[in-house]
């Protein structure tokens, strides 16, 4: 009799296993969307003066670019799209923004909290970040391969890359594949195209 209860109780045990395994892979497995590693390290200063680390974005998903506040370009339109964002998710606590500038010297706290007045900012995980120069430059170029150089010779004395990078929430860069399946890397900032795909993409990331 003991050994009977004993192997039902086994059954139970190994069933009760399987329901879990189930339940995980049906409501915490991640989306196919292309995992290309992890996000690098910052640390670097908000427009409210606060220090601010990737760390901070933890558990959520959110969007990373270059920019700076007075780029006459691409930065407008990026903005505006960064905005679209804004009233998409923005009333997602799961959900954040990150703007780093490029050109810290003239993007202080004070500059870049202006700007984000002027932008119509107002999600409290949306930072305009600055810091060190060549610290931010080596983040970009080096760190997130997005390309960033001072350049006198062109409209606003700055180039950089119009692409945002897209974080899920245990800090991984991650993407969509093109018609070729191939890994896009990272998502167009000025295109409509770029923020319709991206828009989608933060939605699965969110329910990951």
């Amino acid at each position: 009799m003991k050994k009977s209860y004993i192997g039902l109780a086994f059954i139970i045990l190994i069933f009760g296993i399987w329901v879990v395994k189930e339940i995980n892979a049906r409501y915490y497995s991640k989306s196919d969307l292309f995992e290309i590693g992890s996000a690098p390290r910052f640390e670097l200063t908000n427009q409210d003066g606060k220090i601010v680390t990737d760390q901070d974005y933890l558990g959520k998903v959110y969007v990373l670019e270059f920019f700076f506040s007075t780029c006459p370009t691409i930065c407008p339109k990026m903005n505006q799209n960064m905005l679209k964002l804004q009233d998409e998710f923005g009333g997602n606590e799961n959900f954040g923004i990150a703007s780093i500038t490029i050109n810290p010297e003239n993007d202080s706290p004070e500059v870049l909290k202006e700007h984000a007045k002027h932008l119509g900012v107002t999600m409290n995980s949306w930072n305009m970040l600055t810091g060190d120069r060549n610290y931010i430059y080596d983040l970009s170029n080096k760190g997130f391969n997005l390309y960033a150089k001072e350049n006198k010779n062109v409209s606003g004395g700055f180039e950089h890359s119009g692409l945002f990078a897209l974080i899920d929430k245990e800090g991984n860069i991650r993407c969509r594949k093109d018609e070729f399946g191939n890994p896009i890397l990272y998502y167009d900032g000025i295109e409509e195209s770029g923020i319709k795909a991206i828009k989608e993409d933060i939605k699965i990331l969110l329910e990951e």
